[in-house]
């Protein structure tokens, strides 16, 4: 189903680009870096916080930490990781293959500066075993992101 929705967004949003389908597992970075042949940082993490009262998505590189100082300043306030269970109801999408794109609830999108260090990112695409291949100034356009500092 997650997987679904994201082929769905694509179909609507940017048809040539191509959903990649592996049979090993890309659910973490190391995996995706290793399945991909790239850095463990040209793979796009998304993570799902909790600020304040919101919850966002942020998407940074893989090997990227968050900053909590840079963060706070970033979403205007303490944030908090989502807990397993509840970030796959809010995105749909089942941790491993969490990203940005076909989201259950629509959710606002931050990208970390981080990322413009690559000209390729690989973030997932629905499931633990897929996962797109585009620019991050065409990831941050097709999920209407905005560009923060959040990492170190």
């Amino acid at each position: 189903m997650s997987l679904d929705s994201v082929r769905a967004f694509f179909t609507e949003h940017a048809p040539d680009i191509e959903i990649i389908e592996l049979d090993v597992s890309t659910a973490t970075v190391a995996e995706a870096a290793a399945a991909h042949g790239v850095a463990p940082g040209q793979i796009a993490k998304t993570l799902s916080l909790r600020a304040g009262d919101r919850i966002v998505l942020l998407v940074t590189c893989g090997d990227a930490r968050l900053d909590n100082l840079k963060a706070k300043a970033a979403f205007g306030g303490k944030i908090k990781m989502l807990d397993l269970p509840e970030v796959e109801v809010v995105t749909g999408h089942p941790v491993g293959g969490v990203c940005p794109f076909g989201l259950a609830t629509p959710l606002p999108v931050y990208c970390d500066l981080s990322l413009k260090a690559w000209e390729t990112v690989i973030p997932a695409a629905g499931a633990v075993h897929s996962a797109v291949r585009l620019s991050p100034d065409r990831m941050a356009a097709l999920t209407g992101a905005e560009w923060v500092d959040a990492c170190r």
